[in-house]
């Protein structure tokens, strides 16, 4: 979007998330507030490690995931956990989850738990879609 869009919009009031002028050229975005749980809609949760000795890891990545979806109020319409490489493309149970369409956002807790390369091409192909992908943690995780 543009940001003469953008900004037209909030004068008009017409901006869909909430925004508020701090300063004479300045509008502050309140994405936070915006993550209602009817605007994000369906979660999918996923889990990944590369071996079967971090199995531990996986549940313990589940489980944090789970546990921040119950503490937003978002629902969640499916998880999925696996044991695969994040160097390539084999992995059965990020394709069912990217492939339902019930789930309008995916949820990580490491960007490179999706792939360990071009998880920025899965993004923008979730957004042209009109889903999203929603990382918990910006570090990366050394295991691959």
């Amino acid at each position: 979007m543009s940001p003469h869009t953008a900004y037209r919009w909030f004068k008009n009031g017409t901006l869909p998330v909430p925004a508020q002028r701090v300063g004479p050229r300045t509008i502050l975005v309140n994405i936070d507030t915006a993550a209602t749980p009817e605007a994000i809609g369906g979660l999918g949760l996923y889990a990944r490690v590369s071996s079967h000795d971090q199995k531990a890891d996986l549940e313990r990545q589940v489980a944090r995931l789970s546990q921040w979806a119950a503490r937003t109020g978002h629902r969640v319409v499916r998880v999925e956990a696996e044991i695969a490489s994040g160097l390539n493309g084999a992995r059965s149970k990020a394709k069912r989850l990217l492939a339902d369409p019930a789930v309008t956002t995916v949820v990580v807790e490491h960007k490179d738990r999706l792939g360990r390369m071009n998880v920025e091409l899965v993004e923008a192909a979730l957004s042209a879609h009109g889903r999203r992908l929603v990382v918990l943690d910006d570090g990366e995780v050394e295991d691959d």
